[in-house]
């Protein structure tokens, strides 16, 4: 079975030196992995080779296939990356050094909890930071990486089933929290509908069954239903005279379908996308030729018509939808595309493997804000598990394109507001925002923004971010900016109140900023009203250790006094002058 594997991967490479390098992987793969078994029974090689086959059918380079058969060897054998890179190179070992470092990942053991769809749908669980901060790395680096982990999650979804009932939980919901979000991110609609079908019945059966058990009548007409419509289909466009490369039916994924029905008060005459229709055409000017005739023979549905060409998505999704009433009445949504934006929309970012050898990654990136946006979170934010929510919130939800009075594009995650617009624009933007105009009408800075909006911010230069802004930003971005001016607002206003001599006599306020603001080097940091640039010692009295729960003091001129929160000199400072007690936590 292997070998007729490793044939069905040749034919995609007909270059003699692509064909030499993925035997040789393979033929060193087989043998590192000599007597090794699955929990399936099999032999060991069956996994990289099917993982490779899966990179074969992306089309994805030669180099990536070979680290595909190779990706387990460093992990489960004995061979070590300086004979790996002696055999095989510095880019593929590096390739496969990367993916073991993103085998790391795994659910903390709080998140082992399903809990209701419903729940687990509005809030994503929460990941080990530094194991999301590996695989962001690995992004940052080379894409391939991440698509190759990609592949061989598919294969290890596959054969689930034989692994322990322990361990099926968590790779089923590492698949459907991590990896298929992933995959929609890098446009690869392939892989990230498998994966999130293959986690489904394992997180959640019974939903699963009853899902299963609703559609299963309906799916059978469909295909039927498909199969005549194409027909008729195919007559139309030949009378007037379209050209078109191919016509395709599609019934909706199991879980995405269960998602739109949660939506829908689980109604399924309500879901208008069951069935679908793809055509795919020669070009642009085809697509917009064939959404007219569609038009001319069936009703379409008002405000179902979407243009994905003239305003693709984030991901670099194109394609032209439409809603109509097709034959006997039947609502059908049908896709119009050319044959580059159907590779772009199966394969994302691996379509350009097709085009050529390699992908010139700095391109890539410039052209994907989410990706420069994840990579400046990462470098402002070591530490930053507190923004992990609003981090999976910001890049692994749906994105909307919105727009400047200019014609600028920003990208944002669903749900937006112009508050997050203005931050994402630039921060003194922000910071000054009195309002906005959304299509050149006014409305609140709390609306919810939609795609292919305009979008204008109105300024005031004397007005300051209110922490109220935080009840309807979106973004890690603007919620970021909005702590901290309104942090450093209040704790500037507390300075001029009680050092008023720091405004009339510059020179003693230059004497005293180093005692008073300069950071003193201890093991351990306190943050003081959001700040980490505040001196402060620790209260003599009480004496404060790491983890207590702590307040400060702000004394006239030695920074603030640390105290416990229950320390009795501190509640009598309180009584006297609470307006000098400001928050305070060990980082």
């Amino acid at each position: 079975m292997p070998k007729q594997t490793l044939e069905e991967i040749l034919k995609h490479y007909p270059l003699v030196k692509d064909r030499e390098l993925i035997s040789r992987a393979f033929e060193f793969a087989k043998s590192a992995h000599q007597g090794q078994k699955r929990f399936s029974g099999e032999d060991y090689i069956i996994h990289p080779t099917r993982t490779a086959l899966i990179l074969s059918h992306l089309k994805l380079d030669a180099r990536t296939i070979a680290a595909g058969l190779l990706h387990d060897v460093l992990d489960d054998t004995i061979i070590t990356p300086e004979e790996m890179e002696k055999e095989f190179g510095k880019e593929i070992t590096f390739l496969v050094k990367s993916v073991s470092r993103l085998g790391k990942l795994r659910l903390s053991k709080q998140n082992l909890e399903i809990g209701p769809i419903e729940k687990r749908l509005k809030r994503p669980i929460d990941m080990e930071i530094e194991n999301l901060r590996r695989m962001f790395f690995a992004m940052a680096e080379d894409i391939r990486v991440i698509i190759i982990k990609l592949a061989d999650r598919v294969h290890n979804m596959e054969t689930l089933r034989f692994i322990p009932e322990e361990k099926q939980k968590r790779f089923a919901l590492e698949t459907m929290e991590i990896f298929a979000p992933l995959a929609n991110r890098l446009g690869i609609k392939t892989l990230k509908t498998k994966l999130e079908n293959q986690a489904f019945p394992y997180l959640y059966p019974k939903e699963y069954v009853w899902l299963r058990d609703q559609v299963k009548e309906k799916h059978e007409e469909g295909r039927k239903y498909l199969e005549k419509t194409k027909a008729i289909l195919e007559k139309i466009l030949k009378k007037e005279k379209i050209n078109f490369v191919k016509i395709q039916g599609r019934l909706k994924s199991y879980y995405s379908l269960y998602r739109k029905l949660l939506r829908h008060e689980m109604n399924l005459d309500t879901i208008h996308d069951l069935l679908a229709i793809r055509i795919v055409v020669p070009d642009i000017k085809s697509c917009y030729e064939t959404l007219g005739v569609i038009h001319k023979y069936w009703q379409p549905i008002p405000g179902k018509i979407k243009d994905y060409i003239a305003f693709p998505k984030p991901n670099g999704y194109q394609s032209l939808h439409t809603t109509v009433f097709c034959e006997q009445g039947k609502i059908v949504e049908i896709q119009i595309r050319t044959p580059e934006m159907h590779e772009t929309a199966e394969h994302g970012v691996c379509a350009h493997w097709a085009k050529k050898e390699g992908i010139d990654l700095r391109r890539w990136k410039e052209s994907f804000a989410w990706v420069r946006e994840l990579a400046d979170w990462q470098k402002d934010n070591p530490a930053g598990s507190q923004y992990l929510e609003e981090l999976k919130i910001d890049f692994f939800k749906n994105r909307i394109l919105l727009f400047t009075p200019k014609g600028d594009v920003i990208d944002l995650p669903e749900n937006a507001t112009p508050i997050d617009f203005a931050y994402a624009i630039h921060s003194e933007i922000g910071n000054h925002a009195v309002g906005t105009k959304i299509n050149g009408r006014i409305a609140p800075l709390s609306s919810q923004l939609k795609n292919g909006d305009v979008v204008e911010i109105l300024l005031d230069k004397n007005r300051k971010p209110s922490r109220d802004w935080l009840k309807f930003a979106k973004t890690n971005l603007a919620k970021s900016h909005i702590k901290k001016q309104t942090e450093f607002n209040v704790f500037v206003s507390l300075k001029e109140k009680f050092f008023p001599k720091w405004q009339a006599k510059p020179s003693a306020r230059e004497t005293l900023r180093p005692t008073l603001f300069k950071p003193i080097p201890k093991k351990q940091t306190v943050i003081i009203g959001g700040k980490t640039e505040v001196a402060f010692f620790l209260a003599k009295c009480c004496k404060p250790k790491p983890n207590e729960e702590i307040s400060a003091y702000l004394t006239k001129n030695k920074g603030a006094a640390i105290h416990l929160q229950n320390c009795q000199n501190l509640k009598r400072l309180k009584s006297r002058f609470p307006e000098k007690i400001l928050e305070a936590r060990w980082q």
